[in-house]
């Protein structure tokens, strides 16, 4: 199974890294990936327009290694970058590399071989993996963290697709802890939305491909290394409504595709909820116009899914059918409180009670916070949540 049978150019993984003033991070991203020995391997880093130091470390990467090539080109933002980079590849899989996140030791070759062990006539679609959060970085604090899905993707069989395990599309869309078969990626014509900046393309992307695959195979190791929230990033500076807009992709995807799989589309309303509990925290409740933005992503979920989200605090569904227009039910708390018991054996087990404490201890504020505010008179939450923050991926 080699890039041969695919494109010709004998490449088993490309990898693509698009980049844009991140002189800081990248000689360890580009290093990380540089540690693949066992497949054949190349690496596309595409300079995106970059003011800072980014593309003489590019280049002087390029001199050292045959397997780096750059192209460098004017800013266009993150998914007309990444497209460029899929449509110069020559591998039989893709893969996305942030230049400011990095990957362990032959993760490209432990992926590589794990989709070659099933012996498939076509190569697998999909190649998934678990990723590591690095968690406060830079800071005293800075931990590696297991992500929230580590342990939890079980499918009956492998290959399998998403309906057999809809979790996959519930979590972080971590694009880039995975492979993509290049020619699945072409013959279904999957694309980066192309907006200025990072724009959340990779939401779309995620369920595009997942949606799409018919064959994913899940390696349950972590290797991937992601810098939360950076200063700068996409997560801590974007606009509240990005994330309604790209939800609206996603369901829009599920629609064009005729998906019509009950725990795909349980699945993309907790994301919808996750979205919405992390903009109330924010006070989008305040403005009219992430309201009305919350209104129609709530008007898209049926409301039998509403009422069994037992991971979803009760009074975030009650502002969801309040939002939508519908009469609003008594949503029951008790199976929220054992969600709650399950989050945290499931995060103590993973990642120790240390931070298992900690995260119950910002829960326990938050919920204090919101109590001491009081429900707000048009029936809102006010500024609490009852969802763990998300972690949006980075950008420019």
């Amino acid at each position: 199974m080699t890039g041969q049978g695919e494109r010709g150019g004998g490449v088993d993984v490309s990898v693509v890294v698009p980049c844009y003033n991140t002189e800081r991070y990248l000689d360890q991203a580009l290093a990380s990936a540089e540690q693949n020995d066992r497949v054949s391997l190349e690496i596309i880093v595409l300079n995106d327009g970059s003011t800072d130091g980014s593309l003489d470390i590019m280049r002087r990467h390029e001199a050292r290694d045959v397997r780096v090539r750059v192209i460098d080109k004017p800013n266009q933002g993150y998914g007309a970058t990444v497209n460029r980079g899929f449509a110069e590849a020559r591998g039989t899989y893709l893969a996305i590399l942030e230049p400011d996140d990095w990957v362990e030791p032959h993760m490209y070759d432990d992926l590589f071989d794990f989709a070659r062990s099933f012996c498939l006539k076509t190569p697998p679609d999909v190649v998934k993996s678990p990723y590591w959060r690095i968690w406060m970085p830079g800071t005293p604090d800075e931990r590696r963290l297991n992500c929230a899905y580590f342990r939890r993707i079980r499918p009956s069989r492998q290959p399998f697709t998403l309906g057999d395990c809809p979790r996959l599309v519930q979590h972080h869309p971590s694009i880039w802890s995975a492979l993509y078969r290049a020619g699945f990626i072409r013959d279904r014509s999957i694309r980066f939305k192309e907006v200025p900046g990072a724009g959340w393309v990779d939401n779309p992307f995620w369920y595009e491909t997942l949606c799409q695959a018919e064959t994913i195979v899940y390696l349950d190791t972590p290797y991937y290394c992601y810098r939360e929230d950076l200063p700068g990033s996409s997560s801590a500076t974007r606009d509240l409504a990005l994330s309604f807009d790209r939800w609206q992709d996603m369901c829009d995807v599920c629609d064009r595709l005729g998906v019509t799989d009950e725990g795909v589309r349980r699945a993309l309303a907790v994301v919808g909820f996750r979205y919405a509990g992390e903009a109330v925290a924010q006070g989008a409740l305040e403005d009219a116009d992430l309201r009305a933005r919350m209104g129609a992503i709530f008007s898209r979920m049926d409301a039998e899914t509403i009422l069994s989200l037992d991971n979803v605090a009760p009074r975030l569904r009650e502002l969801a059918f309040r939002l939508s227009g519908r009469e609003v039910p008594r949503v029951a708390a008790l199976g929220y409180a054992r969600g709650l018991v399950r989050e945290f054996s499931h995060s103590l087990g993973i990642n120790g009670v240390g931070f298992a404490l900690a995260q119950t201890r910002r829960y326990l504020r938050r919920r204090a916070n919101q109590n001491r505010r009081g429900p707000r008179r048009d029936g809102g939450e006010g500024q609490g949540k009852g969802l763990p923050k998300s972690a949006p991926r980075k950008g420019r």
